[in-house]
């Protein structure tokens, strides 16, 4: 965590050295910026010394909105600033071979650019998500279950960015879709089961014809896990462990499984583990397995996995950075993959950690998932 809280601090400083102290504004202007820069750039740090994790911004919602805009002006002046030097440094050195002065005003375009693209950001990443519609066809699928419609939820990430009323409207939009089952696949929560109780009841109101599943992400780990796995269950939802249960439909089944998640090794928990998961499995049925993180799907594929359904990534957030989110997982960070036999879909998550709330390019979902056979 300190090379994280490290980096972010040279980030900042960056932007203050190269952006900030070169804008043609008033002093107490720039003054007035580049302090609301180095405030919101070190949230997370306030967030782990206030209430003892940086993955927990317990401040008030309005709070914890202007610190993400903060941090996102930030995010995307980095950005700029170094588009900036390297084309000031080619036009200098290699074409023009002088030195050249860009318009003065070309600095305060960018920063207006980049409160813009933070403050949409944010509000796209506070919005209940649109309902994304997709076939998947599995081979071998039984004719009683062609057609069965799955909704995926993940990366709910309830906290004091989404609260309840969030929750609400997510619960009801879920429901209209009538699903036959509804996953959860992961990271449901931010914070300990106290401050989340209430934000967290209205999800005992989904409904789907054969229940709710849902499996742990990272963050029920850094959270009270046993607290928040045991309320789950008192929220009418299974949880599957290295688990699997079985559906029966007309003669027909289907396999659904699910595993911990990877930073379970780093508490002295159960490790993810798929051929557990699949132990008695019957043959012939499909298998859908839920997996939080996408990274380890190649070591699924050869389990006779037919499709894996992860989140996780929130599809690298923004366009044009999800190809460092996806160099960080595996490869995989958004959409549909094919590995061997296997299908791998990464959704793009229902709502956004509260540490880097932000969306450009990259919609949230909630996504319904109906089975073909073929």
């Amino acid at each position: 965590m300190l090379f994280f809280h490290i980096n972010v601090a040279l980030a900042c400083l960056y932007v203050l050295v190269r952006h900030v102290r070169y804008l043609a504004w008033p002093r107490w202007a720039k003054i007035s910026f580049g302090v609301l820069l180095l405030i919101g750039s070190q949230h997370h740090l306030y967030s782990r010394i206030a209430f003892g994790s940086m993955f927990l911004p317990e401040f008030p919602q309005p709070i914890v909105v202007a610190i993400n805009v903060a941090f996102g002006v930030i995010f995307f002046l980095v950005w700029f600033q170094l588009a900036y030097d390297l084309i000031g440094l080619l036009l200098r050195w290699v074409i023009l071979r002088r030195k050249q002065h860009p318009p003065k005003i070309l600095r305060t375009v960018m920063s207006f650019a980049a409160i813009a693209l933070a403050c949409f950001g944010v509000a796209e990443g506070m919005r209940v998500p649109d309902v994304k519609e997709m076939d998947v066809t599995i081979r071998d699928l039984p004719d009683a279950f062609d057609g069965y419609r799955i909704v995926q939820l993940t990366d709910l990430h309830i906290s004091k960015l989404y609260e309840r009323p969030w929750v609400v409207e997510v619960v009801e939009k879920t429901n209209a879709l009538e699903p036959d089952l509804i996953v959860i696949t992961g990271d449901l929560i931010d914070g300990e089961l106290p401050l989340r109780y209430d934000d967290v009841q209205p999800l005992v109101d989904l409904s789907a014809r054969d229940g709710i599943i849902t499996i742990p992400g990272n963050h029920e780990y850094y959270f009270g896990y046993e607290n928040w796995m045991r309320h789950y269950g008192g929220l009418n939802m299974l949880t599957l462990e290295n688990d699997h249960i079985v559906l029966d439909r007309d003669g027909g089944q289907l396999t659904i499984a699910g595993v911990t998640d990877l930073r379970a090794g780093n508490t002295d928990r159960p490790e993810p583990d798929v051929a557990k998961a699949l132990e008695g499995r019957p043959e012939g049925a499909p298998v859908i397995l839920l997996d939080h993180q996408p990274k380890m799907a190649r070591d699924a594929a050869p389990l006779g996995v037919d499709l894996q359904l992860s989140g996780h990534t929130h599809g690298g957030m923004v366009w044009g950075f999800d190809n460092i989110v996806a160099m960080l997982n595996g490869g995989f960070v958004s959409g549909m993959y094919d590995i061997e036999d296997m299908q791998l879909y990464v959704n793009n998550g229902t709502a956004q950690w509260p540490g880097f709330a932000i969306r450009v390019g990259v919609p949230a979902e909630l996504t319904v998932i109906t089975l073909r056979k073929g």
